[in-house]
């Protein structure tokens, strides 16, 4: 197919140079091809939707100083990115060579005129997605992933919504549940989820049927002694620990996503949100304002010490200590320079828990990062790093705006529709992020060439 207009094109061409004689010079003047803008020989005359053509550096003049896609004659709106009438251009050349010699010079030495050139063809660069490598325009424009895969998605995610609302409604989770009504039953389900070394003392506990209420008299030198007879001082360590944790709430404390999101259902939704958007504000605002329950489990997991290692014994996250020099060091190379690998190194350690969800989460972390690289590389393509400070200050007021409008409303927002949006950010989020690294891959390979 390209080849047929290029082959139509040459002839076209070769026409006009069969019939372009001196003699046609003589009876067409250069009034007859004048530009409406600046009513001068036109110079690369390009040609808008509406049939009104212009010298391309007019257009661009027009463009930046009023920013309307618009003809400058009869303010048609023109569609897509206007291009250079090749046949017109040819024809113009031909007839008054000298003409447009001169005009060019004039041009090339009008430093204002090259600057918004060079900005109108940035600004049809950054429009016209291509295929890479053919230079062909792409007219799927966002490719497969901006029409049925969008409408597929959002019914899964309603699917998924409801599906997780019946079950989060029919499930009386533990987290909600008081202690002292927990069934011997319940009481294994604990004692289970403390990991896997767990299982050892589990008929032990099933002999003596204890419930939520015997559980709460236990105290460990009960856990020494027979029946229960836990030698292993760590493990009983471990269970003393996560038991004063049960005491203290009265209810099982959340150890994984959905028994966190099932707690507290908005602060989920708003981290993982703002953990997407604005990593370095979210990880300031876990340090600030929730630091034992959030940002020492998160820091001690993607930081871990000597002491943590011992993951097969002692449950993670249980009486943990301040951060060492060494953890802050490791935690803020990667927290200013890598944001999103701590959260896929979090992700990473959760994987016996929440193996797909944490698959997801950490490509939806890698493509995030390759989206940030692509941003600073625009800044510093741009030359606009002076711009950083501002866009810095704007992004949190922005972050700050929604966070306040998020906790004025949460209380009047359906279950149902943050369900929804939990799930969206969290599963859906990456396919359309693969979607905008491939936009972005595109146009550097555009401008590159």
């Amino acid at each position: 197919m390209e080849e047929d207009e290029t082959l139509q094109g040459e002839k076209e061409r070769a026409e006009v140079e069969t019939h372009a004689t001196p003699e046609m010079g003589q009876h067409l003047s250069v009034s007859e091809f004048l530009c409406h803008c600046c009513y001068d020989i036109l110079v690369n005359p390009t040609t808008l939707n509406c049939g009104h053509s212009f010298c391309r550096h007019c257009l661009a003049l027009w463009w930046v100083s009023s920013k309307k896609n618009e003809c400058p004659e009869c303010r048609k709106k023109w569609e897509g990115f206007p291009k250079v009438n090749i046949l017109l251009r040819d024809i113009i050349e031909k007839l008054f060579s000298d003409a447009i010699e001169q005009r060019k010079e004039d041009i090339q030495q009008n430093s204002d005129v090259v600057r918004s050139l060079a900005t109108f063809q940035k600004y049809g660069n950054d429009q016209i997605p291509t295929i890479p490598n053919t230079g062909r325009i792409n007219p799927r424009g966002g490719g497969f992933f901006s029409g049925v895969l969008t409408a597929l998605t959002c019914v899964a995610v309603i699917l998924l919504g409801y599906h997780w609302s019946s079950r989060e409604f029919e499930e009386d989770h533990l987290v909600h549940k008081p202690v002292a009504k927990w069934t011997a039953e319940e009481v294994i389900l604990w004692l289970e989820q403390l990991g896997p070394w767990a299982s050892h003392y589990k008929e032990r506990f099933l002999l003596e049927k204890v419930n939520g209420r015997l559980l709460l008299t236990l105290t460990e030198e009960d856990f020494i002694k027979e029946p229960y007879s836990i030698e292993n001082s760590n493990h009983r360590k471990a269970i003393v620990a996560e038991l004063e944790c049960v005491k203290t709430l009265g209810v099982k404390p959340p150890q994984n996503l959905w028994e966190y999101k099932a707690v507290n259902p908005g602060k989920s939704l708003f981290l993982l949100y703002a953990l997407k958007s604005s990593p370095r504000l979210s990880m300031l605002y876990l340090y600030l304002f929730d630091y034992i329950e959030a940002f020492l489990p998160f820091i001690h997991t993607i930081c871990p010490t000597l002491e943590d290692k011992y993951e097969d014994v002692v449950p993670k996250l249980v009486d943990l200590k301040d951060p060492s020099w060494k953890q802050w060091r490791e935690f803020i190379v990667k927290y200013f320079f890598l944001p999103y690998q701590l959260i896929a190194e979090f992700a990473w350690d959760w994987l016996d828990v929440h193996y797909w969800t944490s698959r997801f989460i950490i490509v939806n972390a890698m493509l995030l990062s390759v989206l940030e690289v692509f941003s600073f590389w625009r800044l510093w393509s741009r030359r606009e790093l002076k711009t950083v400070p501002h866009r810095m200050w704007k992004h949190f007021w922005k972050v700050s705006t929604q966070g306040l409008f998020v906790a004025i409303f949460w209380p009047f927002i359906p279950q149902f529709f943050c369900n929804c949006l939990f799930y969206w950010a969290l599963y859906f989020n990456p396919i359309i992020n693969i979607d905008l690294v491939v936009k972005e891959v595109r146009r550097l390979d555009t401008q590159v060439q």
